[in-house]
């Protein structure tokens, strides 16, 4: 299934997980999509390894198959193309068709210092519209950014190149994490000015762990409005209140968001599947008005 055909049925509710690292056991996703799997979410996507190489990225294919032939919910494999070659992007599409994989999430993917970059892509529309020619099925999803990307001038050069990624092909986009609605609403404004027309899921990162949330943020340039600072700041060293805080401003946010419209939302659930169940059962009956 084309997951972009989810959006004219409903508001549509997903989750992400990524592959352990390679010093972790595998055995702890396969137990984190089993918790997940009950919640019956619409997609789940896989994220793809650190430098494009590696066991993560074979992960990415199983942890994929398993979640669409075995679990039957539609999957998303993520692709990052930096550290890709044709040859390599070819290898892995083969893979997936193999595994009944129909969708893909094409990256640019973040700069490894630890790894060269190849020269066959250079941006995430290069993979998009490389991956369609291939004419093997595929439907190719996008990433967004509503505080701009770290590496764009401004946020009218990353409308551009959104549009860019849009008009390669890509049918439905994820945005990068943000804790601020109105700056998704702002951002969703451009977005159709810029006549993008395609379905926007509002990707939601619960803050559990005040670290680790600075750590993201740091990454990816996510504003953290006073609110949310004032229950970092109050909560922060208590991991349980800490926990139980982001839980309900997540939720808030996606009621929020479900209200005004949205498209979708993604949940970046951190392999955290209790997480991902507070947050499920909390917003259900939203998610289904």
């Amino acid at each position: 299934m084309n997951i972009s055909d989810l959006f004219r049925q409903k508001t549509v509710f997903s989750f992400e997980v990524f592959p352990p690292k390679k010093e972790s056991n595998v055995d702890t996703i396969y137990k984190t999509l089993e918790e997940l799997k009950d919640l019956r979410p619409d997609f789940i996507s896989v994220t793809y390894g650190a430098g494009g190489v590696g066991v993560a990225n074979a992960t990415t294919i199983d942890l994929c198959s398993r979640i669409k032939n075995q679990y039957g919910i539609e999957t998303i494999a993520h692709l990052s193309c930096l550290y890709n070659t044709k040859d390599s992007v070819d290898r892995f599409l083969e893979r997936l068709k193999e595994n009944h994989v129909d969708n893909i999430l094409a990256l640019r993917g973040d700069i490894n210092p630890d790894y060269a970059t190849k020269k066959d892509f250079k941006y995430a529309s290069d993979l998009t519209e490389y991956i369609l020619s291939k004419n093997m099925g595929f439907h190719v999803s996008g990433a967004c950014y509503p505080e701009t990307h770290q590496e764009a001038e401004n946020m009218l050069e990353d409308i551009k190149n959104l549009k860019k990624k849009v008009d390669a092909g890509a049918d439905h986009l994820i945005s990068q994490l943000f804790f601020d609605n109105q700056v998704f609403y702002d951002f969703i404004e451009k977005v159709k000015i810029a006549g993008i027309n395609v379905p926007v899921e509002a990707g939601i990162m619960p803050v559990t762990n005040k670290k680790q949330i600075e750590r993201m943020v740091s990454m990816c340039g996510a504003s953290i409005p006073s609110k949310l600072s004032k229950v970092l700041q109050r909560f922060g060293d208590n991991p349980e209140a800490m926990r139980d805080a982001g839980i309900s401003y997540a939720v808030d946010q996606i009621i929020d968001l479900v209200a005004n419209g949205v498209d979708g939302v993604h949940i970046y659930t951190m392999n955290d599947p209790y997480v991902a169940k507070r947050i499920s059962d909390s917003v259900a009956s939203v998610m289904e008005s």
